[in-house]
């Protein structure tokens, strides 16, 4: 894979709220992503409410990397982040895997089904950092026109008397 032409600094919060189950006692989910890096511990409890706790996870890159994929977000009229945990034993239960601004990286993340991937609202520092990443590296999404076999219509319903499946 190519090295990635910009790195974004960003601070991940997450949410452990009290589940409504009897098989589970918390659930856990990102809840932001913040521009820059917080000077504070992982996993850093930063807000409390009665039935739940916002913790900062800690800090990643987003690595940035030719791609329209990037521009497709922006344009979305909703321009997301894919946060990815990865469960680990002990407490915390998670570590911060990645960030990312792909969206189809995002979703590659779900493939394995291990990780808890949740898609959360960009900021705006970061919207326009990507945005004038996109302006910078522009990128088109490739078009190729699939071209069809053509048929033989000599071979289509003919058979070969005494042949395979004959009367």
């Amino acid at each position: 894979m190519p090295s990635a032409l910009v790195r974004l600094q960003v601070g991940v919060l997450v949410e452990r709220r009290r589940a409504a189950s009897p098989w589970v006692e918390h659930v856990w989910r990102p809840v932001a992503v913040l521009a820059g890096a917080p000077e504070a511990a992982p996993w850093t409890e930063v807000a409390r409410a009665p039935d739940a706790a916002t913790f900062f996870a800690g800090s990643t890159e987003i690595e940035l990397y030719r791609s329209a994929h990037y521009r497709d977000n922006l344009q979305s009229g909703a321009p997301a982040l894919w946060v990815v945990l990865r469960p680990r034993a002990g407490e915390p239960p998670f570590e911060l895997k990645a960030v990312t601004a792909d969206p189809a990286e995002g979703e590659g993340f779900t493939e394995p089904g291990t990780d808890l991937v949740e898609q959360v609202d960009m900021p705006e520092p970061l919207r326009q950092a990507i945005a004038a990443f996109v302006s910078q590296h522009p990128t088109e999404h490739a078009f190729a026109k699939r071209q069809r076999d053509r048929a033989d219509p000599e071979a289509l319903g003919r058979r070969v008397p005494g042949g395979k499946g004959s009367p």
